[in-house]
């Protein structure tokens, strides 16, 4: 596709999607959700190879969602995309429902990996990454974390296997928007820069500002040229983007929109998608 334009539209969609759903449910995470839309949008619609209609087809790329909580994001991207039928998404977090509050990767269409215990994505994705190279298959693996996140020793186990093993086919993106669910990330637990820390791992690492289309994409052709490196995105972020009294705000990373919040984030969201 490429049509930035269109993928902009689709990527505002994908927010209101969010924001009605987290609203019919009245719990969720937006805050985090709303920062990745624009990556996941990218990936879904225009870099991986994927199929709505043949979900597990051997040959797709996989994407796993290291930071599960934002399952609202990739719900709302896999609707968009026809993986299921939008009206699922009306029954986010209801019992027996198809869309818990996180991934699960038996029952919906489109999720390659269960998760939720932080950490464990960008680990499964190693996993995967290594699969897939000792089969030399095509196939490539992208995954996205959260920065407070990577506050998990796990991560860091991760990364250092990811690199020893040379997956190339591995791009993961940090959504790097500054904020977890007690505050800042720097008065929380402080990542430092992040950035020397991946590439002291071995990582090929660019920096980018995640919600535009052009940096996404020409880091992710940069990505295709390292062939026995693993690819980091760090990906500036805005947390809750695209809603104003949502953005850079970490009370909203785990807390869904009353009535009158919800008509306030849709009428700024509908103003964006007819710009």
């Amino acid at each position: 596709m490429r049509n930035h334009k269109e993928l902009k539209k689709i990527a505002t969609q994908v927010r209101k999607n969010i924001v009605q759903m987290l609203h019919k449910s009245a719990s969720g995470h937006p805050g985090g959700s709303l920062s990745a839309a624009d990556i996941l949008t990218a990936l879904f619609f225009d870099e991986m190879n994927v199929d709505a209609k043949d979900p597990k087809k051997a040959n797709r790329d996989r994407f796993v969602l290291s930071k599960g909580h934002a399952a609202p994001v990739l719900y709302a991207t896999l609707a968009e995309k026809g993986f299921f039928d939008k009206v699922e998404l009306d029954t986010l977090r209801k019992t027996g429902a198809l869309l818990q509050g996180h991934p699960d990767m038996k029952n919906i269409p489109g999720v390659d990996m269960s998760t939720g215990s932080l950490g464990q994505g960008i680990s499964t994705a190693f996993g995967m990454a290594l699969g897939l190279k000792l089969d030399n298959s095509s196939s490539r693996v992208y995954t996205i974390l959260g920065d407070g996140e990577i506050q998990e020793g796990l991560v860091w186990e991760a990364a250092m296997s990811c690199a020893h093993y040379n997956l190339g086919n591995l791009v993961a993106f940090l959504d790097y928007n500054g904020l977890q669910i007690d505050g800042k990330n720097e008065e929380v637990m402080n990542i430092g820069n992040v950035a020397d820390k991946f590439k002291s791992f071995g990582w090929n690492v660019i920096e980018i500002d995640g919600h535009d289309f052009d940096q996404i994409f020409a880091a992710l052709d940069s990505a295709k040229e390292s062939d026995n490196k693993p690819t980091m995105i760090v990906a500036k972020t805005i947390k809750g983007k695209g809603v104003s009294f949502m953005e850079n705000n970490a009370g909203w990373h785990g807390k869904a929109p009353n009535n009158e919040e919800f008509e306030l984030a849709m009428k700024e969201l509908e103003v964006e998608d007819n710009e």
